[in-house]
């Protein structure tokens, strides 16, 4: 049975995925518009860094931003190493000269809040997540703000381990 558009693009979602370099999140990305992907992206280092699968986990404390935009909540620990799905596929579209302007975004799970900012900076106007980001409330708030339009495919929450 042929695939919908969105099945299709979820599709090459999870494939991308599979390329991840931090096993905390296997997230993948792509950026299509008038069906025709323009650039993808999955959690990786930088070119020439190490990655999580090599070298472990680069682990900080962060403190959690509740939606007024103040710290709640306990510390918890991050991995830092790569570079998040959507921000890799963002920053290959600026590499090659590709404009995002217009464009819809499927990627694995709800954006965190500083590629949430790229992707409204960049003018892509629809995100399409497979799952919630058990952190996601403030992106959401920014979607919303800035006429994102923002689409849960499962409302499961997407919970990743709090690392060593």
């Amino acid at each position: 049975m042929r695939p919908t558009w969105n099945d299709y693009f979820f599709e090459v979602v999870d494939s991308i995925a599979k390329r991840a370099t931090c096993d905390r999140g296997r997230s993948g990305c792509v950026i299509v518009r008038n069906n025709a992907i323009l650039t993808t992206g999955y959690v990786g280092s930088a070119p020439g860094q190490a990655h999580c699968l090599e070298a472990g986990h680069m682990m900080v404390e962060i403190q959690d931003l509740d939606d007024n935009l103040e710290k709640s909540g306990d510390p918890h620990r991050h991995c830092i190493r790569t570079i998040h799905a959507e921000m890799n596929a963002i920053l290959q579209a600026a590499k090659t000269g590709i404009s995002l302007e217009g464009a819809t975004l499927y990627c694995s799970m709800t954006p965190c809040m500083a590629c949430a900012m790229a992707i409204i900076r960049v003018g892509i106007k629809k995100v399409l997540c497979k799952r919630l980001y058990q952190k996601a409330a403030v992106s959401i708030e920014m979607f919303k703000a800035a006429e994102v339009e923002l689409i849960h495919r499962e409302e499961v929450v997407m919970e990743y381990p709090s690392g060593k």
